[in-house]
């Protein structure tokens, strides 16, 4: 396997790239011992072990397939409307991931297929030389998709050397991700300009992908807007926020929190009941990004002294929940229903600095949404969810001990239902407004191959 890119990309990464393997052997080891660790949680993470090494792959083996790489949960999720229109064509689909989590989400949403032997799901091996090299010579994929970030530089190089189009599609890239990208200098600047062209969600991206010289650039729109939610998931939400309205309740979604936001969320919550101003109660439903920590998360509610049940605990759509302050959803794939039942979301990754989490769900499910000041992974949609009315931000600064701005917004709002029923209406209207990004994909694909071939 070549260590060269093609000289058009004004770089000699041979020694670059040498040390970049020679890293990569030499962590492999804390690699599988990450995964052992995390295997105490779910043991899952140690099948397909050789899969991660390019190897062991179960026969019979499809080429020639449309390879899409979609790393974990909200890509794999990102990709479907995609993958069911290659499908409607009667293409073969080769879908990777590099997580459990994003393994784990395309076989519930893909069950049938994988089955039928229209989809193969592998885990994207690790990106050694000859890993990647095995890997590329089972499959002999026809077309290598990546989802909106994934930038390997042993897959991208390689493909590039071997003549397969590899396109990076629903394409984001925040400008925090455009700065680091420029401190590696032509060489990172070189991984993106190797791919055979991009397709960038909005004009935000599309500048930043092109400040880092690439020229094949085109902006498509997000693809999270055509993703259909679950009907059953959704009317399951429906019946539960029934049942919660019956008891003169409100129910706030604290939607895909990440580590440290919870101990803001809940200290703003207790503060919230103890303010004495509500003629009703609400209730809070926490949903934790990652499904790791849903322990972690249960052990911090009760150190709040908060009533709560886990949302495992019903078999069913949960009930009598009148005596409760929080309800745990420490479940996968039930975001719709979540969100179904909800009078407002709070969204996760958005309250410290993790650049936010999918917004675009939660409005098509016709639920306002709270932002943090942190949206820079979804900045479009952010802004274009508030200028629509169907998003508020916190007002004034989120901390720790004293979370007074986050109580106060979510007071202003759980006071207001009329505001809240104007915005749920301008979810629905922006959420359907923005769609059609699954259309125009196909279409510059089809162009780019064309000209390709």
């Amino acid at each position: 396997m070549s260590l060269t890119t093609n000289s058009e990309y004004g770089v000699r990464p041979r020694i670059w790239f040498a040390v970049y393997q020679l890293l990569w052997h030499l962590l492999l080891p804390l690699a599988f011992v990450r995964l052992a660790w995390r295997a105490r949680h779910a043991f899952s993470y140690l099948h397909h072990i050789p899969e991660r090494l390019g190897f062991g792959y179960s026969k019979p083996i499809t080429q020639r397939s449309i390879w899409i790489h979609a790393v974990s949960v909200g890509e794999t999720r990102a990709a479907q409307p995609l993958i069911d229109a290659y499908l409607a064509r009667g293409e073969s689909i080769l879908l990777t991931h590099m997580t459990l989590n994003g393994r784990r989400t395309g076989k519930q949403l893909f069950a049938k297929e994988i089955a039928s032997g229209q989809i193969r799901q592998v885990y994207l091996p690790y990106d050694i030389c000859w890993a990647v090299e095995h890997f590329l010579k089972t499959f002999k994929p026809k077309l290598g998709l990546f989802m909106e970030t994934e930038a390997w530089p042993t897959v991208v190089f390689r493909c590039k050397e071997i003549g397969l189009p590899l396109f990076l599609v629903n394409a984001r890239l925040s400008e925090r991700s455009a700065r680091r990208v420029n401190r590696f200098g032509k060489a990172g600047r070189a991984l993106f300009q190797a791919f055979a062209g991009i397709l960038a969600q909005t004009e935000f991206d599309a500048q930043r992908y092109r400040s880092l010289g690439v020229q094949n650039v085109q902006i498509v729109g997000n693809l999270k807007f055509d993703v259909p939610l679950d009907s059953f998931l959704v009317e399951q939400g429906k019946v539960w926020q029934q049942g919660i309205h019956a008891d003169n309740r409100l129910m706030v979604c604290a939607a895909s929190t990440r580590d440290g936001e919870e101990a803001i969320i809940l200290k703003a919550w207790n503060d919230l009941l103890l303010s004495n101003t509500f003629p009703i109660t609400p209730l809070l439903c926490l949903v934790p990004r990652h499904p790791e920590r849903f322990t972690e998360v249960a052990d911090q509610i009760n150190s709040a002294g908060l009533k709560f049940r886990k949302r495992s605990e019903w078999s069913g759509i949960p009930s009598e929940c009148d005596v409760l302050d929080v309800v745990l959803g420490d479940t996968m794939g039930e975001m719709p229903m979540y969100y179904s039942a909800s009078d407002l979301v709070l969204m996760g990754g958005s309250l410290l600095p993790f650049g936010g989490q999918n917004l675009i769900e939660a409005c098509a499910a016709g639920c306002p949404v709270l932002l943090g000041e942190h949206t820079y992974n979804f900045q479009q949609a952010a802004l274009d969810a508030i200028d629509s009315g169907a998003a508020k931000r916190v007002k004034g600064e989120l901390l720790l001990t004293e979370p007074i701005a986050l109580m106060e917004s979510l007071k202003e709002l759980l006071l207001n239902t009329a505001e809240l029923r104007r915005m749920s209406e301008a979810a629905k209207a922006y959420s359907v407004k923005h769609q059609g990004a699954t259309k125009k994909i196909l279409a510059a694909l089809d162009q780019q191959t064309q000209l390709l071939t």
